[in-house]
């Protein structure tokens, strides 16, 4: 089969040991088959009791100790991880699946797709989150902003996975248009009288009751949780109502 970006990827036999560069991935992965994950970057927190070798981080991964773990496939995304990295793992003969994500429905085909190279059974997760987001939001017309740093500030912008998740609560992303899938903008562009509301979430800039609300005059802000915000994978179960919980 060939991956997201269509470069091939060739399995004799189901996965036994992977090694994930991803979180979303590491979590999918670990809620499916869990003895199944033999590395993770030291950015996968989900499950909480992941005890796996930490291979650094999504762009700086340690390729000697991916190496040393003989994966029969590493999981990378093409927004998370540099594609530097991939072609070195690929180099020594590391099998290397890259997803490319940018809305819900390819979240659900990508991990699907994903499953099938693996030579794993689709589980029954993923079909239960596709339902929970086949459902109809009932559009609120609020205009909403999502920065993801501070000093600079960066907001959601275009195509973006985050970006489809408002459309489907609902809500409209105040940088849709934006050229750039993630924008340098000003404060002054965020805390404006024509948005609604500004989502914090606490990843990958970690906004906190003490950090990021105080910075907003004009414009009502919530916290929410990055996870339910930008994660794909198991998350997806709870993460629109746990958004929605939040606005409310």
């Amino acid at each position: 089969m060939k991956d997201d970006l269509g470069h091939p990827v060739d399995l004799t036999a189901p996965a036994r040991r992977v090694v994930s560069l991803v979180p979303s991935l590491t979590e999918a992965i670990a809620a499916t088959r869990p003895e199944a994950v033999v590395g993770a970057t030291d950015w996968c927190t989900h499950p909480a009791d992941l005890d796996v070798t930490r291979v650094r981080g999504t762009k700086n991964p340690d390729r000697a100790a991916i190496e040393a773990l003989r994966p029969d496939v590493v999981l990378a995304n093409r927004e998370e991880n540099r594609e530097l990295d991939v072609e070195r793992l690929r180099s020594v003969g590391i099998n290397v699946w890259v997803t490319k994500i940018e809305t819900v429905d390819e979240a659900f085909a990508s991990m699907a797709r994903m499953f099938a190279a693996l030579g794993w059974d689709e589980p029954g997760w993923l079909a239960d989150a596709k339902a929970v987001w086949d459902a109809p939001a009932a559009p609120s017309g609020l205009r909403v902003a999502v920065p993801i740093w501070r000093d600079p500030w960066m907001v959601v912008g275009s195509r973006t996975f985050t970006g489809d998740v408002l459309a489907r609560l609902g809500l409209v992303n105040a940088f849709r248009e934006s050229d750039s899938r993630y924008p340098h903008v000003e404060l002054s562009d965020i805390d404006r009288d024509d948005i609604d509301l500004v989502l914090l979430p606490d990843e990958p800039y970690v906004f906190t009751a003490d950090d990021g609300p105080s910075a907003f005059t004009q414009v009502p802000t919530v916290l929410v949780s990055g996870r339910a915000l930008t994660w794909y994978g198991p998350s997806m179960l709870t993460a629109r109502d746990e958004l929605l919980a939040a606005m409310d």
